[in-house]
């Protein structure tokens, strides 16, 4: 059995009813938009969003979810893919999970407005049943996100990012919608506990090491769907190359720095630099990083009884790092 069906198993029956209640929530009286949605619904991921939400809500209420649980998991979906069809015009991308983009089948202005409608319906679908507590961890994590990229987009330009700003960037751009699904999830069933923050740190703990393992699949950890090398190309800074541009020689930095600047799209010159990078101990600090991120991850957990949804969260926690894509 693959390692996300086993987490899933606790959560099947209510993935099954989210998967509904997600297809109701994105229904619209003009055809064009049907049209979209379902194309949206039929490519869909892993789903590992709504799985969190629904396995931190039973973890915390003795395996019950309620209807917030629910909306709570559609809004996030929603939001979610509201931020990727937008990407996807931003990045002037044509491929998304192995399938066309939004925006390579319809154009950038449709691909703009669907993933305008799904962020009102987001909205609107907590405003109208008063989940307001929802509203306010979902529009933190939109807003963060925003604010995430657009710092990565001005530090790229001098490549000048210190270790503690990439962190803030990817707390910013990845973690904080893994950790608005943690807390959501517990919002859902204990709305104003503590539990809401523990919740809410789990999830941002496990974005963090989420994306260094990203950051890794550049250096050709693995055979996987992105090419190697291509953070460099695009000038994006990793902790591995970041690390190592902070220890080196200043020939040595500036030789790192000029690379990946102005000669980014050199094959040659990237093979150069992924060799660097992992024989100056980039790998080996970005993997021992990653590796504290889940363990304090694991630790929130440590303070709940056993379930079977504790198994599944912490099953998902080590999967976020043992993933092979």
């Amino acid at each position: 059995m693959k390692i996300t069906e086993q987490i899933k198993q606790p959560i099947a029956f209510e993935m099954d009813l989210f998967e509904q209640k997600f297809q109701l929530s994105m229904s619209s009286q003009v055809a064009l938009l049907n049209r979209i949605t379902h194309y949206i619904v039929n490519r869909k991921g892993k789903q590992m969003r709504p799985m969190f939400v629904f396995l931190v809500a039973k973890m915390l209420n003795n395996g019950n979810v309620s209807e917030r649980t629910y909306r709570g998991a559609s809004v996030i979906e929603l939001i979610h893919t509201a931020t990727l069809v937008h990407d996807d015009v931003v990045d002037d991308s044509n491929r998304r999970r192995g399938f066309f983009s939004i925006n390579a089948l319809w154009k950038n202005k449709i691909a703009v407005l669907i993933g305008d409608y799904l962020l009102s319906k987001g909205l609107l679908l907590s405003i109208d049943n008063n989940d307001f507590d929802l509203l306010k961890i979902i529009s933190v994590a939109v807003k963060e996100m925003s604010e995430g990229e657009l710092l990565q987009i001005e530090k790229a330009r001098e490549l000048d990012i210190t270790e503690a700003v990439y962190y803030d960037i990817i707390r910013q751009k990845t973690a904080t919608l893994i950790a608005a699904c943690c807390s959501l999830g517990a919002a859902s069933v204990k709305p104003g506990s503590s539990q809401v923050e523990s919740m809410r740190r789990f999830g941002e703990l496990i974005g963090m090491a989420f994306q260094i393992k990203d950051d890794l699949f550049d250096y050709g950890e693995d055979k996987i769907g992105k090419p190697i090398g291509i953070d460099i190309k695009e000038q994006k800074m990793t902790l591995p190359l970041i690390h190592v541009l902070n220890k080196v020689s200043k020939k040595e930095r500036a030789w790192l720095i000029n690379s990946v600047k102005n000669k980014n799209k050199d094959k040659k010159r990237v093979k150069e630099i992924i060799s660097f990078v992992k024989t100056e101990g980039g790998l080996d600090y970005a993997i021992d990083k990653m590796v504290s991120f889940q363990t304090e991850a694991l630790a929130i957990l440590d303070e709940f009884p056993s379930s079977a949804y504790k198994d599944s969260l912490i099953l998902m926690v080590n999967y976020v790092i043992e993933r092979k894509k």
